[in-house]
């Protein structure tokens, strides 16, 4: 069999809840510091959940030259770029005269930018017809004509932050977008590994941005009774792992990372941050909401990657785990660690940034992934905040409350989306003579 090529890391960047500096948000990550706090994006007060892991003080402009071309963005294009620009620039590609865009290829796992709401609701109640209790279509478009506006709702949709990145660098060759949830950046990234595997491009930007931080957002998780409502202390309100765990956080932002082939990078001089090992991918075949209880997904995707890596469970120094906070995730997660590491899962460090961050949905893989690259370069594992009371069901070890120094050459980090999507990704410290 043909040698295969060999994929690493260059560039990182990062929006989230706790700032917008790589070093700055893993300073306090380390620390234990939380970014939930009350909702602003909206008037909350009525809502069972009135607390969110908003991004704040933030322009994305501070990261790229004002542009007509970005006029209007969406949040999660916004966050896109922001996030992009900053991996950009750490990969020095902004220095690279070489590059072939034509062989510059996007994958994002992104969701919707924030809704043009208030707009919305004035055009359907407006439009609502009384007696026949439906929608009046003369009225609707007469009153859609003067409150919405076309630019905004095309920004709100999915697709549009690759859209704006291609515009920004030039990026001509693959482009592809995901949406499967909260698995779907920890997707595009693998997916953008197998497309550099397989010679089709020298250099992929890939990650994930979203915000769900909105009305219609909030009263979806509201009904699914999957959101905390621990208003009288947000900051405690993600509690991966605990007893006492009552639903996770929202959350927003992005994270991107710049991949390409060790061959690409070594020739141009990049920094090298780290490898790409292993990635797998798997569907429950269950529920919709729901993981199947022995954790048969999760369990699948982790061994894909494993497969795929060529290393075992015992290599494994730190996992970042899915850890959303509810009571289904995190004692299945923990079943099917168990599963697939067997004796070897009490010797792992877990922990879950969630406790911390929130729940950045369809960017919460990449950022994730983010932290592993750096506990591999500092050492250094970041906690799960909160866990006070441990569940006895998560009897792992999940690095409670404060920060570890520990040896990580090989980390791996878990996505599990709702839908069944299940996504794990491998990652290790890069060693130019160590096999594919």
């Amino acid at each position: 069999m043909d040698k295969r090529t060999r994929i690493v890391i260059t560039g990182i960047g990062w929006v989230t809840p706790l700032g917008h500096d790589i070093d700055l948000v893993w300073a306090k990550l380390l620390d234990g510091q939380s970014g939930i706090g009350p909702t602003s994006h909206f008037d909350a007060g009525t809502f069972p959940t009135q607390f969110s892991a908003e991004v704040k003080d933030y322009d994305y402009q501070q990261f790229i030259k004002p542009s007509a071309a970005h006029d209007g963005v969406g949040l999660n294009t916004a966050f896109a770029l922001g996030a992009a620009a900053q991996a950009w620039s750490s990969a020095g590609l902004d220095a690279f005269e070489g590059l072939d865009h034509e062989r510059l290829g996007l994958y994002l796992g992104s969701g919707e930018g924030a809704l043009d709401f208030d707009n919305y609701v004035a055009t359907n109640i407006g439009g609502w017809d009384k007696q026949s209790c439906k929608i009046d279509g003369t009225a609707w478009v007469k009153i859609a004509l003067e409150h919405m506006n076309a630019l905004r709702e095309a920004e709100q949709e999915p697709n549009m932050p690759l859209a704006h990145l291609a515009m920004q660098f030039n990026a001509q060759g693959p482009a592809y977008n995901c949406l499967t949830a909260c698995a779907a950046s920890t997707q595009a990234i693998g997916e953008a590994t197998d497309i550099l595997r397989r010679g089709d491009a020298d250099v992929m930007v890939c990650g994930g941005a979203h915000t769900m931080i909105h009305p219609l957002g909030v009263t979806g998780f509201n009904r699914l009774t999957a959101l905390s409502t621990r208003n009288e202390s947000p900051t405690e309100a993600s509690r991966p792992f605990s007893i006492d765990r009552d639903g996770f956080v929202l959350g927003e932002g992005a994270g991107m990372l710049i991949l390409e082939s060790d061959e690409h990078a070594m020739q141009r001089g990049a920094p090298i941050l780290a490898e790409i090992v292993g990635y797998g991918s798997s569907a429950d075949a269950y529920r919709i909401t729901d993981i199947h209880p022995e954790g048969r997904g999760p369990s699948a995707a982790m061994r894909q990657a494993f497969a795929d890596a060529g290393v075992q469970p015992a290599d494994v120094d730190y996992i970042s785990a899915h850890g959303t906070g509810t009571k289904e995730n995190d004692s299945i997660e923990t079943k099917a660690v168990k599963n697939v590491f067997g004796v070897d899962s009490k010797d792992v460090a877990i922990s879950s940034i969630k406790s911390m961050m929130g729940h950045l949905i369809a960017a919460a893989g990449a950022v994730e992934l983010i932290t592993c690259v750096l506990a591999i370069r500092d050492q250094r594992v970041p906690p799960t905040i909160n866990l006070q009371r441990p569940d006895p069901e998560c009897d792992l070890d999940y690095v409670p409350n404060k920060s570890r120094q520990i040896q990580v050459n090989v980390a791996l980090s878990n996505s599990f989306g709702f839908g069944g999507q299940n996504d794990t990704l491998i990652i290790r410290r890069w060693d130019p003579d160590a096999g594919p």
